[in-house]
């Protein structure tokens, strides 16, 4: 993939010279893509200073339904005002699912030109600019799992689409029988995909045309289930990728009568869809800066005998800062049915080399190239919102390099669990409620690196959806008790 674009204003006649229209979307707080399609004449008036943009989409959830207890940002007090969104020239993209019509992504800033507190994009950025401002940057990758179901066509379907839609199938039909793409458990074969091979090789295909390019695509243990590895790449662009192939797997799968889940956990009994988060930091050459050069033979722990002293304090700063911000890691109800022992998803504070069950995995010397040295954060699962993700590793990072705080716990060896008497850290949350809970106390570390303003309203946002689900009344509740009580 190539370098960052550089895209100016001047630019932009020639560059949309055989367009008429243009698709811009910027990001909520949930990671869903919130946008229209305005004229190319309007794109070019607003390019430079941006437009109006009803601030509602920061006052609702996912579903479009406001918030019970309504935020800052948005209100019926300030009349669901409008936000400033400023199109991000070098997002530019072709979509090539829709007649390679121009897409951009937007950043909201407030009405003072200050960035918007729960904007994604702007939060990851004003995180990088910490770095930049020390002669640093960083670099991330995203693996992403999910599952994807394929409804029956039915006859009497009066739809042009392949399928009926799965809001439908559910209308008249229980959630486990809605019918998985493949059936059984076939993760990283070579032959499973081939059921479906068109459907496989054009989200692989488009993903390249979007600038959303893959390095690695196969399926994963369970029904249905793929797993993507987006390409390497700055953390900033990382996180939009990351945003964007949701866009495009859900815009290819569509065609096919396809439905894919990003659900941290959708089915009882099977692994969780993870969200694996790899980190590391550069310098202004791009040189890998968790790498020490020397082993160190008097390491504390022999795992780190070739991580930098830089790198030991970012790691001790994302183990300390971890149960604040589950949130962010973390979003949904749902999240943490995933988090749960014995299906490969970390539950404590834990770290360790090439440990696939900790908390946070150390890819370094003897077992990977120094250039590659890093850190893969696998608490986030593929229902999170990318840049929260990104953001909350990079800013707990920073925080323990800036403060040079010191590793809390041994690592896990080789053949030690996740919750046995060798681990030594903390329980991390159980639940949203309890997430949410240290996420938004008055000392949380999530409010010493990314202030108030965005912790009261991303704090909020979940107090809403632990509220909507306090209310609900599940399909367990009326199997288990409707002649029993």
């Amino acid at each position: 993939m190539a370098l960052t674009q550089s895209i100016t204003v001047e630019a932009l006649p020639d560059l949309l010279k055989d367009d008429t229209k243009v698709k811009l979307a910027g990001v909520d707080v949930d990671g869903m893509l919130r946008g229209k399609l305005v004229s190319k004449k309007k794109f070019l008036s607003i390019a430079k200073e941006g437009f109006g943009f009803c601030s509602v989409i920061f006052g609702w959830d996912m579903h479009d339904r406001t918030y019970d207890k309504e935020l800052k940002i948005s209100n019926k007090q300030n009349g669901y005002r409008d936000l400033i969104a400023v199109p991000d020239l070098n997002s530019f993209r072709r979509i090539p699912w829709e007649d390679n019509i121009p897409f951009f992504l937007v950043s909201f800033f407030d009405d003072d030109s200050k960035p918007l507190c729960a904007d994604p994009r702007g939060l990851i950025r004003t995180t990088v600019e910490k770095l930049e401002k020390e002669g640093c940057n960083a670099m991330a990758g995203a693996e992403i799992e999910f599952f994807q179901f394929k409804v029956p066509s039915s006859p009497s379907s009066a739809t042009d689409s392949p399928s009926p839609s799965v809001a439908s199938y559910l209308n008249s039909n229980p959630p486990h029988a809605l019918p998985p793409l493949t059936e059984g458990m076939f993760g990283y074969s070579i032959t499973r995909p081939t059921l479906n091979k068109s459907y496989y090789h054009e989200v692989y295909d488009s993903c390249a045309k979007f600038r959303c390019d893959l390095e690695g695509w196969h399926t994963e243990s369970g029904p249905g289930v793929y797993e993507a590895a987006l390409e390497f790449g700055q953390i900033s662009e990382m996180a939009d990728r990351a945003s964007l192939f949701k866009y495009v797997v859900r815009s290819v799968a569509s065609g096919y009568g396809i439905t894919p889940c990003f659900m941290a956990k959708p089915r009882h009994g099977m692994p969780g869809n993870s969200g694996h988060t790899h980190v590391s930091v550069v310098d202004k050459d791009g040189k890998n800066l968790f790498f020490r050069e020397e082993k160190d033979e008097d390491a504390k722990y022999p795992d780190i005998a070739h991580l930098s002293d830089l790198g030991r304090h970012f790691l001790a700063g994302i183990l300390d800062g971890l149960p604040d911000v589950m949130p962010m890691l973390a979003p949904t109800i749902n999240s943490y049915k995933r988090l749960v022992e014995n299906f490969w998803a970390p539950v404590t504070v834990s770290w360790g080399l090439e440990h696939r069950a900790a908390s946070v995995r150390l890819i370094a010397p003897p077992t990977s190239k120094p250039g590659a040295t890093r850190f893969e954060v696998r608490v986030p699962g593929a229902d999170a919102n990318p840049y929260f993700v990104m953001a909350a590793i990079l800013a707990l990072g920073w925080r323990g390099v800036e403060k040079k705080l010191e590793i809390p716990i041994p690592p896990l060896g080789k053949g030690q669990d996740v919750g046995s008497s060798a681990d030594q850290g903390a329980r991390l949350a159980r639940n949203l409620r309890e997430a949410t809970d240290k996420f938004m106390s008055k000392d949380s570390i999530a409010r010493e690196v990314f202030g108030d303003d965005f912790v009261d309203h991303f704090g909020g946002s979940r107090e809403n959806e632990i509220r909507l689900w306090d209310e609900a009344v599940t399909d367990w509740e009326l199997k288990r008790y409707i002649e029993t009580v």
